[in-house]
This record gives C-alpha cells, structure tokens and sequence, in this order.
C-alpha cells in the first residue's frame, strides 16, 4: 500500500513534531524548511504529488488559501484544533491550515483520518 504524502509548511520553518505524528501513523512527511514556508505549500504539494498540506501561520490560513489560488486545491483555514482537522480530512480538504500548532498529535490524527475516510 502507497504511503499517505503531507506536506508540513510552517511560518517559522518548523513542523518537525506534526512530522513525527504523520510518521507514527504510517505516513512520509514532507518538511518545507526554513521562514516562510507556509507560502510555498501549494507549490510542494503538486510538486510532490502530496495527498494533502498543512501550513501553519499566526492567523491560521495564508499558505492555504495560496494553494487554493494558485493550484486549485480544495483549502480551509483558521483551523485551532485537532477535531477541527480531522472534520476537514473528512469533508475532502486538501490544504489545511492551522495556527501554530506543531504537535505530534495533530500529524497522527490527520494522517489517520486520511487513511480511515479518504484511502
């Protein structure tokens, strides 16, 4: 079975801990590095064919909503909460974003959700 491909886009260059959860659930994490990464998530995801994003940001949507503008993907944003993502996964989101929230927590629900709804 292919694994699930994320694509983590955080602000600060962060997103090693949602990286882990995505892992623990049977994921392949994609890391964008350095400041300002949120922006690039719509471009590393269809360079990598991903199965869906998180970009975290202050308010909780840029990098989304630019994957949305410029590739089409189905985004939602301002999301603060593990149920919250894992609602979005459900309903076919593709480009997640969230407030800072690097939390293994978070990368393993989604990935789940992923495999439970949508593989």
């Amino acid at each position: 079975m292919e694994k699930v491909k994320v694509v983590i886009a955080h602000r600060m260059g962060k997103g090693q801990n949602v990286a882990r959860g995505v892992e623990a659930a049977g994921g392949e994490a994609i890391v964008i590095p350095g400041m300002g990464a949120d922006m690039k998530l719509g471009d590393v995801m269809k360079e990598e064919h991903a199965d869906f994003g998180i970009s975290f940001c202050g308010g909780g949507g840029g990098g989304a909503l630019a994957a949305q503008n410029k590739y089409q993907f189905k985004a939602i944003y301002d999301l603060r909460n593990v149920p919250a993502g894992v609602s979005a996964i459900k309903n076919g989101y593709e480009a997640l974003g969230f407030g800072f929230m690097d939390t293994e927590e978070l990368g393993k629900a989604l990935t789940e959700a992923y495999l439970k709804y949508r593989k």
